[in-house]
């Protein structure tokens, strides 16, 4: 499905409810599945969210989990615990490019026993179930963060818990913070200290407990984008937000801050509008802008800059290379597309200022199968028209994005 996207004349105040965030929510659906008395609200509705309910409740020894990077990473070490079972961990063929390898590793020092089937580092893995005794592992702190918190879900079921030593300097803080504090919630003891992880085995049975998944920064901030980029006044409410999020993407209230758009907490909601004194400067990126915390806004901030004819320099990116496709190629090749120059290295992206009287009209923005593609490009439908290929794309993780911009006033065909 292919989207015409056209700039409107109006734009709507709107109170809009944002699904959970798929990274807490497949998280949860681990811990569930180790831990059946934990309940989850306000679950995901993402594509990924669904594809982890389906593999964990498969009796199957094929598990496909197409595009899900997060369900790969978090099935690994699952299955890796499931005595007895045999099990071929596979996915699409952008999946069995993504590499595996270092989590892999990590998990036989540990005693897992896993093989590739295919391209070594590379799923499909074949993952034969069994007791893990050991407890310590070591790996390079810079690594994605989901090999980090794949460890560290399955930690209190290890006869002595386990304890992992990060080497160098840890990147991806804020979800390695996020995976303890949902482990801390549902009552399992860890520690986060001087690079060492450490998650004590968990003696006795868990009690009863709720998990309420709070909604998808990331996902918020395509309307943070849309906020910046209307000349309009405009008011957007988005349930469900708690001011003290585990989620490393809620840096967007500070960053979305410089470019003119306010925040405002409610009871279980945040509220967007345009701050009336924003004035555009040079000055407002003019510093490198660390995002090794929240590489998943990166697209979305870009495009903003871009569209609000700022230049901007943004680091910390390494992970990026590695998703559903290389994102900093991809936003470098349609950014270039829609008259912009941007330059990319292994972990960073700097956007020229150009005006924004000179953006292309009527470009097809290719989406590459990311979904973050898709949303980070479609705010800048209030700057010019333009069309997004495989829109449907969206589907993995806010399937209702494309309704939700439409009940904000966007025009589509």
């Amino acid at each position: 499905m292919n989207l015409h996207l056209k700039y409107t004349q109006e734009l709507f105040s709107k109170s809009l409810e944002i699904t959970g965030s798929k990274s807490e929510a497949n998280r949860l659906l681990i811990l569930k599945a180790l831990y059946p008395s934990i309940q989850i609200e306000n679950l995901s509705n993402s594509d990924d969210s669904k594809v982890m309910q389906q593999a964990l409740a498969s009796d199957q020894e094929v598990i496909d989990i197409h595009h899900a990077g997060t369900a790969m990473r978090f099935l690994t070490s699952y299955f890796a615990l499931q005595q007895g079972r045999n099990t071929l961990l596979t996915g699409s063929e952008r999946m069995q490019q993504r590499p595996m390898k270092i989590l892999v590793e990590a998990l036989k020092d540990l005693g897992a026993d896993i093989s590739y089937e295919k391209q070594e580092g590379f799923p499909p893995l074949r993952i034969l179930g069994k007791k893990i005794t050991k407890k310590n592992v070591k790996l390079k702190a810079n690594v994605s963060s989901q090999y980090i918190s794949s460890l560290m879900l399955i930690g209190s079921c290890l006869q002595d818990g386990l304890c992992i030593e990060l080497e160098g300097k840890v990147t991806s803080v804020p979800y390695i913070n996020m995976t303890l504090s949902l482990l801390n919630e549902i009552g399992v003891e860890g520690a986060f200290e001087d690079n060492t992880i450490r998650i004590a085995p968990l003696k006795s049975k868990l009690s009863s407990s709720k998990v309420v998944v709070e909604s998808d920064w990331s996902s918020a901030s395509y309307f943070y984008s849309i906020v910046a980029l209307t000349d309009l006044p405009i008011e957007i409410q988005l349930s469900s937000y708690k001011k003290d999020s585990y989620q490393g993407d809620s840096s967007l209230v500070s960053i979305y801050e410089k470019l003119g758009v306010r925040t405002r907490f409610e009871e279980h909601s945040i509220v967007l509008d345009k701050d009336p004194d924003f004035v555009k400067t040079e000055a407002t990126f003019s510093e490198t802008l660390d995002l090794s915390g929240s590489p998943d806004i990166a697209q979305t901030i870009a495009v903003t800059c871009f569209g609000m004819g700022l230049s901007c320099h943004l680091s910390g990116l390494h992970t990026l290379k590695i998703k559903e496709t290389d994102r900093l190629v991809a936003l470098k090749t349609e950014i270039e597309k829609l008259g912009g120059n941007v330059v990319i290295t292994n972990d960073s992206l700097t956007l020229d200022k150009i005006e924004t009287s000179a953006i292309k009209s009527n470009i097809a923005i290719d989406t590459y199968q990311d979904h973050r593609m898709a949303m980070a490009f479609a705010p800048l439908a209030l700057r010019t028209d333009l069309i997004i290929n495989n829109a449907n794309v969206v589907s993995k993780s806010y399937p209702d994005f494309w309704n939700d911009l439409k009940a904000l006033g966007f025009q589509m065909n």
